[in-house]
């Protein structure tokens, strides 16, 4: 199966939902009953890479998809190097709240293409609205394994999962180059 160029955000009456599975019952279950719902509430923005055949329903399979939402982070749980030079108040962040493949998808590099385009989005929103870095809450130390190759680090322990972080100066290199 092939999929679309462009990341577009969740419509429920466009993208089939049901028919998504990536291998985690955590991420399914988001995108089959939560994602809509959030969008809805002003909570998060879920953009997903539909396929490009439609399937007897009509909708389009979702290949992959990521979900961002506005957050925050305490200076304490970061670097003593970065932390001494912000406030005390809670430092403004982007939570890469979701992230997943289909897996009928693995192995292509849709988790790559998927990260890019989230980090390449937050980076766009970045310019209107500043935020100190992008964590990641992963469910997983296989997740902490692909997110770690991509340049987070390991920022502190949140909800009895690892979270990371990457500065917002460093996504900045790899799309403006500063």
């Amino acid at each position: 199966m092939s999929w679309s160029k462009e990341f577009i955000e969740l419509d429920k009456k466009q993208h089939d939902r049901t028919s998504f599975d990536c291998g985690e019952p955590e991420l399914n279950n988001f995108i089959q009953t939560q994602a809509a719902k959030h969008m809805q509430a002003g909570i998060s923005r879920t953009m997903v890479l539909p396929a490009l055949l439609p399937l007897p329903n009509q909708k389009l399979p979702i290949c992959a998809f990521y979900s961002i939402a506005p957050s925050s982070i305490c200076r304490d749980n970061l670097p003593a190097e970065m932390a001494k030079k912000l406030p005390k108040y809670p430092i403004p962040v982007f939570l890469l709240a979701q992230l997943a493949v289909h897996h009928e998808y693995h192995g292509n590099g849709l988790g790559k293409v998927s990260l890019v385009k989230a980090l390449k989005y937050l980076w766009q929103v970045n310019a209107h609205m500043r935020a100190y870095a992008i964590v990641v809450d992963c469910l997983s130390v296989e997740a902490e394994s692909f997110y770690t190759k991509y340049g987070f680090e390991v920022l502190c322990e949140h909800n009895g999962r690892v979270r990371m972080f990457i500065p917002m100066k460093t996504v900045g290199l790899l799309f403006e180059g500063r």
